[in-house]
């Protein structure tokens, strides 16, 4: 049996950092996408609306609201998926 993930089920502790992290590529991805659909990803406007949104708010605001804001909308994980090839482009 492959054994390319069996430290993940060794320790809860290493299971949920793991988690954090994929969460993490998400939430980058899906932010990130947001400056390639302005079809430049140095995009001023896109720059400002994410560091009023998100940046500027430090740990004031529950993080999935600050997202909303930026978003519009939940996360969503099809960008982080694209990017690793797990799903067409």
């Amino acid at each position: 049996r492959p054994s390319h993930f069996l430290h993940l089920f060794a320790s809860s502790s290493y299971a949920s950092g793991y988690y954090v992290y994929m969460w993490a590529q998400v939430l980058d991805n899906d932010v990130f996408a947001a400056f390639e659909e302005t079809g430049d990803v140095f995009d001023p406007q896109t720059a400002q609306r994410c560091r009023e949104c998100i940046y500027s708010k430090g740990n004031t605001v529950a993080p999935q609201e600050l997202f909303r804001k930026f978003r519009g909308r939940d996360p969503d994980a099809t960008f982080m998926l694209k990017n690793r090839g797990l799903i067409p482009k």
